[in-house]
């Protein structure tokens, strides 16, 4: 286990039952919120094949458990989920189907300090945790747990910039106070990619929501070998 076990995100604690339960059913609250849901399954399922469709997956972190129909799709297997909230975990076991719930392993955790020894998974699935990490070392921490825990490949994803919403966003935030908390960040892509490196991982693919309009990648990493 990591010894960065005391970094928290301030956002994560707010995540209690009810707001697990409205994130559960946002994705679903309107055409647009589910078109977006559909590309981005459509994004995951791509960097999971390249990530070689791998035996064993850790889905960190699990939320409402909305990638676990996809993640669950290839019957033999193995899919851990974990969740900083415990309330994330239990709407997902209540409300996702449970011939797919039963067979997954869930358990809460941090995804900087998680509760699972070295090279356990084949791959570590992070889907919208990075792009709120916005101090350095925070993610170094986070990206040296992955490396830990994956014997193999990564898929995370996170905002970047060079795209017209990237663009937009620093327009908007121009203007605002720049004072006080941050917990969503645009990353530079090759700041981003030299922390990749840095942290022991090789890039191996990429796959973009909307190339050149939406901030949303999906990279796919590989651990090098020493």
């Amino acid at each position: 286990m990591s010894s960065d076990s005391k970094i928290k995100l301030k956002f994560s604690e707010k995540y209690d039952s009810k707001h697990s339960l409205d994130y559960y059913r946002k994705h679903n609250e309107s055409f647009g919120r589910r078109l977006s849901n559909w590309r981005e399954q459509k994004i995951a399922e791509k960097a999971l094949k390249i990530a070689g469709n791998p035996y064993s997956v850790l889905d960190i972190p699990c939320g409402a458990g909305r990638f676990w129909p996809l993640l669950s799709g290839m019957p033999d297997r193995i899919v851990y989920a974990s969740d900083y909230s415990l309330s994330m975990i239990m709407v997902a076991k209540e409300l996702r189907n449970s011939h797919m719930v039963d067979r997954m392993p869930c358990f809460q955790a941090s995804a900087f300090s998680i509760s699972l020894k070295s090279d356990s998974v084949d791959s570590i699935f992070c889907m919208r945790l990075l792009h709120h990490i916005v101090d350095r070392e925070h993610r170094m921490a986070l990206l040296k747990e992955f490396n830990r825990v994956t014997r193999d490949t990564v898929c995370i994803s996170l905002w970047v910039d060079r795209n017209y919403k990237a663009w937009r966003r620093k327009r908007l935030e121009a203007g605002r106070n720049r004072q006080g908390y941050r917990n969503r960040f645009v990353a530079n892509s090759r700041v981003i990619e030299s922390e990749f490196f840095e942290t022991g991982f090789e890039i191996i693919g990429q796959v973009d929501f909307a190339r050149y309009y939406s901030m949303w990648r999906i990279y796919v990493l590989r651990k090098k070998r020493s």
